[in-house]
């Protein structure tokens, strides 16, 4: 396993060392920063492709070098007609300019070792898609051998050179000369683009209808590479020294075969005798039968045969072939149409957009993410058009990784989230918003996303808030408590107490109550429900949107309100709502019933506290403790129960029926005692209890009585007697309270 490595790690670092040697002196590295290598191209794949970056601008490009050392076998003759014939293909692809040639960006450059020019970036050759992988880096890169052409590629790719070819023939007057999949490189964005002219033949005269090309006799004794591949040169180059438009029609068929049959040519042609086998090649050529032609598809066989036939006169040109059935595809013609959007105005655009939806379904998603995306992401520079490119993007989205959606389309996106007009860019992107949540992480939603929620509900449009108050429920597990707390919560307040909108208002008391299962009690306690006291409106609907937030936290698991908070600021704020002339009977009985469960609540809760503290005092009663204790308890006892006596002389039932129902049966509160008491007040008792120990441990002082020189109505005072500081003052204030009372009922 170790001389595995090693030797992958030398081989690897030989690699590099060469592409180091090789490029380093060339001019290009001047401007450019060569990368990994990618791919091969060109004559006998001999130009290697690299990935590039320029130095100024950052822009990627794609660096083709020659390195010279792969001809250091030849003579200097030879040598010198080989990058002859190179420089001349570079320099008239420099020349020309198409959609359907490669662009070059930086023009070729020489140097000692090597040739170099940098052109638009590139994925590779359709050879290395085919699986010819020479001059490629070892091992072979993943993303070219795993490489599967998709019918769609194939149909619109093919289109793409018949264009290509109808630009030579038609505007240029020139035969490309070498037409073959070495030549033939698919960009980043997959687009088919044709370069390697260096056997190309301009028309001798090309301002007659009649073009005439002339073209050099085959000499088998010349380098490969100053010759064209053979496998895919028309028959009459070699036979006949004769070559017109339809030649490179021939090799577009050539091409097509080679493309349906995994990359194998439709003939092996033998170099060493190159005349003999194009003279059987004829024969052949005549009698195509199913058995040659069974991989490829049946609709465009006879327009194939058609391209192979051994007369120039009877091929097709690139107009007639570009026109056949087998290019009616509906994912070929859409491919087709973005190519020519610019020529488009909006009217078209948006018309077209309008229907994208149904053919991105069709589509794969390699086609649609290099294709197709980039076309709808160059769009959102145009503000009127956003509207209706932007549901085809989020479509795409919902296809993409996580991410693949932050490398491809998340950047493109984060300017149009700041878009304000139009308006319905901010209503799509709503309808979306769980989506949007989903993909993007964490950062972005802060920086970006939420602060679009933010706009919307601060929005003039009342349409706008509505619908943001609508749709905020339903992706609110996906926002980070904090900034629901201290962002979302604070502007929906603010929305319903600043607008003039009576759904807006309505909205955003049922957008709150939807909410609520994400906050915590306090919060709600503490912000929301003050702010119901707030609202100024009192429309039957806002009425019941405050009953609904208080019923929800009332009967909630987790929020709840206190007995507390209900009997001071609950209550008291409902009940007056009860009572609004607005309100229809079934409203009120609403009112009603909330109210009145909220009362059971207050009352059983508060029963059980009194009760709780009734069976303690019952408790420290049944200690055995000091006379003196004992006569404080049985002082209180007294005082309540003087107090009990008054009050009932009026009429009122002081007992509560604490002890007995009207059925004179036990009450069921008597029975069980409900732990409902709090901390501090069990904190509270159980150091009573203590200080009750440590008293009955003590021994009894003797009380000595003190004489005062006055003798009337003076108060004996205990001068030893330290039980007198146990009791409270509150007890004595309501004792002679009580007293005064009883003095003033019997003056009446």
């Amino acid at each position: 396993m170790e001389s595995m490595l090693n030797k992958l790690k030398s081989t690897v670092t030989k690699v590099t060392a060469d592409v180091t040697s090789a490029v380093m002196g060339n001019p290009v590295t001047r401007e450019f920063e060569v990368g990994r290598h990618m791919a091969s191209a060109g004559p006998g794949m001999t130009w290697k492709v690299f990935h590039g970056v320029k130095k100024s601008t950052k822009q990627e490009v794609a660096v083709f070098v020659f390195d010279k050392k792969l001809i250091e076998k030849y003579q200097k003759f030879e040598k010198d007609h080989i990058i002859d014939s190179l420089k001349k293909g570079v320099q008239q692809l420099t020349r020309l300019r198409h959609p359907r040639l490669l662009t070059v960006q930086h023009p070729l450059e020489e140097s000692r070792d090597s040739l170099a020019f940098c052109t638009e970036p590139v994925f590779a050759s359709l050879a290395n898609v085919l699986g010819c992988y020479d001059h490629l880096p070892c091992p072979t890169p993943a993303e070219i051998k795993g490489y599967q052409l998709y019918d769609v590629e194939i149909k619109y790719g093919l289109l793409q050179v018949c264009e290509a070819l109808s630009f030579l023939h038609s505007s240029v007057k020139m035969i490309h000369g070498n037409l073959t999949p070495e030549n033939i490189i698919l960009n980043k964005s997959g687009a088919w683009k044709i370069m390697g002219f260096d056997f190309c033949i301009s028309s001798s005269n090309p301002s007659e209808q009649e073009l005439t090309f002339s073209c050099k006799e085959w000499d088998p004794n010349l380098p490969p590479l100053c010759l064209p591949n053979p496998e895919y040169v028309a028959p009459e180059y070699i036979l006949s020294v004769s070559c017109d438009l339809a030649s490179d029609m021939y090799s577009l068929g050539a091409v097509m075969f080679a493309v349906f049959n995994d990359g194998k040519p439709i003939f092996e042609v033998n170099k060493q005798d190159i005349f003999k086998s194009f003279s059987r090649q004829l024969d052949q050529l005549t009698r195509l039968g199913p058995n040659i032609l069974q991989k490829v598809p049946e609709e465009v066989r006879e327009h194939m045969k058609l391209l192979l036939n051994v007369t120039p006169t009877v091929r097709p040109d690139a107009d007639q072939l570009s026109k056949i059935p087998f290019f009616d595809d509906v994912g070929a013609m859409t491919l087709q149409y973005f190519d020519s959007l610019f020529q488009r105005d909006n009217l078209q655009k948006s018309q077209f957009y309008k229907g994208l939806p149904k053919i991105l379904a069709k589509l794969p998603k390699r086609v649609v993410i290099q294709r197709i995306l980039p076309s709808l992401t160059s769009e959102f520079v145009n503000p009127d058009m956003v509207p209706f490119v932007l549901p085809n993007v989020l479509l795409i989205v919902e296809e993409c990784t996580k991410e693949e959606y932050v490398r491809l389309i998340l950047p493109d996106l984060v300017p149009v989230f700041r878009l304000q007009e139009p308006i319905q860019v901010l209503l799509i992107f709503l309808q979306k918003m769980d989506l949007l949540l989903t993909k993007t992480p964490p950062d972005d939603i802060k920086n970006t996303v939420l602060p679009m929620i933010y706009r919307a509900l601060e929005a003039p449009s009342i349409q706008i808030q509505e619908l943001c108050l609508n749709i905020i429920p339903t992706f609110a597990n996906l926002v980070d408590y904090p900034s629901m707390k201290n962002s979302l919560i604070p502007r929906i307040k603010n929305a319903s107490l600043q607008t003039s909108s009576l759904a807006v208002r309505v909205n955003s008391l049922v957008c709150l109550g939807k909410l609520l299962e994400y906050l915590d009690k306090w919060f709600v306690l503490d912000e929301i429900l003050p702010f119901l006291q707030q609202i100024p409106s009192r429309e039957p609907a806002v009425l019941m949107g405050i009953l609904g937030i208080y019923k929800c936290t009332f009967s909630h698991k987790k929020l709840g309100i206190t007995k507390e908070q209900l009997a001071s600021k609950v209550l008291p704020h409902l009940i007056p709502l009860s009572i609004d002339n607005n309100l229809n009977l079934n409203q009120f009985n609403s009112f009603m019933g909330v109210i009145k469960e909220m009362l059971s609540k207050v009352e059983a809760e508060h029963k059980t506290k009194l009760e709780q503290l009734h069976h303690m005092l019952e408790q420290q009663r049944s200690l055995d403790l000091p006379g003196q204790f004992n006569k404080i308890t049985e002082s209180k006892e007294n005082q309540d129960t003087q107090i009990d006596k008054i009050f009932t002389s009026f009429g009122v039932d002081v007992s509560g029926g604490v002890n007995k129902k009207e059925d004179g049966s036990v009450s069921n509160s008597q029975k069980q005692v409900k732990t409902s008491l709090t901390l501090e007040e069990k904190q509270r008792l159980a150091k009573e209890q203590e200080q009750a120990q440590k008293l009955r441990n003590q021994q009894p002082l003797a009380p000595k009585s003190v004489k005062v020189s006055a003798p009337s109505k003076q108060v004996c005072v205990c001068q030893a007697d330290l039980t007198l500081g146990s009791m409270s003052v509150t007890s004595l204030l309501s004792y002679l309270s009580v007293y005064s009372f009883k003095k003033i009922l019997g003056k009446t």
